[in-house]
């Protein structure tokens, strides 16, 4: 068995990371403070830092080299119904009201002002 030592990365940080681009960094960083209780703060030098439970996220303008583009993100939370309420209090668009999913979880989406879908979730059972 190998060595999987974690040096190669930052430390608390996954393997993968999204990052989002972006021509509004300080609205989708105060987006993502108010829906998910993101950790972390705007940055202007470099791209912001963000930690929704136990996972990253990277926001940025892209430095002029990378185009601001949506993305899906799939994002488990402790009550599904209660944080799609604060999406939508905080400027999203519904997509769909919470579900439960013949798959166990308990789903929303819906739609940030810069485009990016958000799947919100809690799993239930299976």
């Amino acid at each position: 068995m190998s060595d999987r030592s974690d040096a190669y990365k930052p430390p608390g940080w996954r393997a993968v990371t999204p990052r989002l681009f972006t021509t509004d960094v300080a609205g989708l960083v105060r987006f993502l403070q108010i829906v998910f209780d993101a950790e972390g703060d705007l940055q202007a030098d470099r791209p912001s830092e963000l930690r929704i439970d136990d996972a990253m996220v990277m926001v940025s303008d892209g430095g002029g080299v990378r185009e601001p583009m949506p993305t899906c993100l799939y994002v488990y939370v402790p009550d599904a119904d209660s944080i799609y309420r604060r999406a939508i209090a905080a400027g999203a668009e519904a997509l769909e009201a919470p579900t439960d999913m013949p798959y166990g979880d308990r789903r929303a989406a819906v739609r940030d002002q810069w485009g990016n879908i958000w799947q919100i979730a809690t799993r239930r059972s299976r």
